[in-house]
């Protein structure tokens, strides 16, 4: 690690040139490396970023297009425009296609979530909702998604069930049935369990009893993925090792799945605070609105560096590691936990250059043993 370390001190302020080294290029054999898309970089309304794409990913995850309110608005009615086109753009590039996600308790529409005739949701309409939905989208891609994100976030940080309204209306077992209807509906895709904040013991031990109990029962589950919404500080190195030691011991690959920095301060009373404290928090937060200063482009790449040190270490038990976007313009962190700040979590920053994290990233990579 302070090898790496070193050579990030000499080139962090260097950024890497437009023709350099393709991240794809510099992995392990079995590791890919992605980014989630938006619609605009599918399309080619955001072309700066899509050539990052093409040039740098050997995967790509959907950023909304596939979720439920993307997909389904409204009972029956499935729009596919959109993720057609996704499907297509990673076809045509030669990528591994993700899917994400199938069950979630949000991004899905208030219908599915309605009982008959004003009452609340029973199992048996939620179960046939869940069973329709999936059996239309995933079936709809049948062997075209390398993978799909099936069940995303069903766990507390205290390792609690989320009191979902699957989870209310279905009972544990909706997450074994969720599976199941994936499976039915494209055999060949390789299915995962997705969440955030694994590093927390009790939430890990949670998520990985269950996917050890659906696989003893003949579940098929073949991933689980770490988010990875990091900071600069945390989690620390060992947590991350915790991680991906620990879901190979479940029988399983681990996944990095939404990987992304956070340099800005961050609480979780942020989350849910009222308008007046969240304007509060913008002025004293949003530390760097003119642009990222060296001192912390450097810490960035120092964070970066890093991380993949931990990952081609773990090389063994990963399969995937995909950012949650491609530039700092698209980063969802610019309105969370606090709407209006400007972030800068990613490899590459607003105009889609590459920043000193990626040169950061680079080293690391080129100076691992041979692949």
């Amino acid at each position: 690690m302070k090898v790496f370390f070193a050579s990030v001190v000499l080139t962090a302020l260097a950024v890497p040139a437009a023709d350099g080294p393709r991240l794809k290029d510099l992995m392990p054999p079995g590791l890919l490396i992605g980014a989630a898309l938006s619609g605009a970089q599918v399309d080619g309304r955001d072309a700066a970023a899509q050539a990052v794409v093409v040039r740098h990913f050997d995967t790509i995850s959907p950023e909304n297009l596939l979720k439920w309110t993307s997909t389904e608005p409204e009972p029956g009615r499935f729009t596919f425009e959109a993720a057609d086109r996704y499907v297509a753009f990673g076809q045509a590039n030669g990528m591994a296609v993700i899917g994400h996600n199938l069950v979630w308790h949000q991004q899905t529409p208030r219908w599915a979530f309605e009982g008959k005739d004003g009452r609340p949701l029973d199992r048996e309409t939620a179960l046939a909702r869940l069973r329709a939905h999936i059996t239309a989208v995933a079936g709809r891609y049948k062997g075209r998604i390398h993978g799909w994100d099936v069940v995303n976030e069903a766990f507390e940080n205290d390792g609690s069930w989320r009191q979902t309204p699957w989870f209310k209306a279905i009972g544990p077992d909706y997450i074994a049935q969720a599976f199941t209807f994936a499976h039915e509906a494209d055999p060949q895709a390789e299915l995962y369990y997705n969440d955030f904040d694994l590093y927390l013991p009790a939430k890990r031990k949670a998520v990985l009893a269950l996917v050890g109990d659906l696989r003893a029962k003949g579940v098929r589950i073949d991933a689980v993925g770490e988010q990875g919404h990091w900071s600069l500080q945390a989690p620390k190195a060992a947590e991350i090792e915790a991680i991906l030691d620990d879901i190979a011991g479940a029988g399983v690959k681990a996944m990095i799945t939404e990987l992304d920095v956070d340099v800005l301060p961050r609480t979780p009373e942020m989350e849910h605070a009222d308008a007046a404290r969240k304007a509060e928090w913008l002025k004293t937060t949003n530390l760097y609105p003119a642009g990222l200063p060296d001192a912390q482009q450097e810490q960035l790449a120092r964070r970066y560096a890093e991380v993949f040190g931990l990952l081609l270490k773990h090389r063994s038990q990963l399969t995937r590691v995909t950012f949650w976007g491609v530039t700092d313009a698209q980063s969802w962190l610019n309105g969370f936990p606090i709407p209006g700040r400007t972030n800068y979590p990613l490899l590459w920053d607003r105009q889609a250059r590459g920043k000193p994290a990626l040169q950061a990233v680079i080293d690391v990579l080129k100076a691992a043993p041979a692949r």
